[in-house]
C-alpha cells in the first residue's frame, strides 16, 4: 500500500470525511531536503468532517495526527487543510 493509500484509508476510517483530497506533492521537491527518493516525502490534505469541524484548530491537528499515528514518522512534510 502507498503512503497515499495509507493516509487515504487512516483519515477515511477515523473521520468518515464528507470530502477527503490527498496530494502527493513529493515531485515539486525532488531534491530537496527532506526527500528521500522515495518519491512519497510530501503530502498536501484537504479534509472536511463534522467531528473535526466541532473542534479548535489546534484539537484538529492533534486529531489528525493521532488518526496517523506511526505514518507520521515516513513522512517529511504535510500540510494540512482542515475542517
Amino acid at each position: 500500500m502507498t503512503i497515499t493509500e495509507e493516509l487515504t484509508a487512516r483519515l477515511t476510517e477515523a473521520f468518515a470525511p464528507s470530502e477527503l483530497r490527498v496530494v502527493n506533492d513529493s515531485h515539486r521537491h525532488a531534491g530537496h531536503s527532506g526527500d528521500d527518493g522515495s518519491g512519497e516525502s510530501h503530502f498536501s490534505v484537504r479534509i472536511r468532517a463534522a467531528s473535526l469541524a466541532a473542534m479548535g484548530r489546534v484539537d484538529r491537528h492533534r486529531a489528525v495526527q493521532r488518526a496517523l499515528g506511526d505514518l507520521n514518522s515516513r513522512i517529511h512534510a504535510l500540510a494540512l487543510d482542515i475542517g
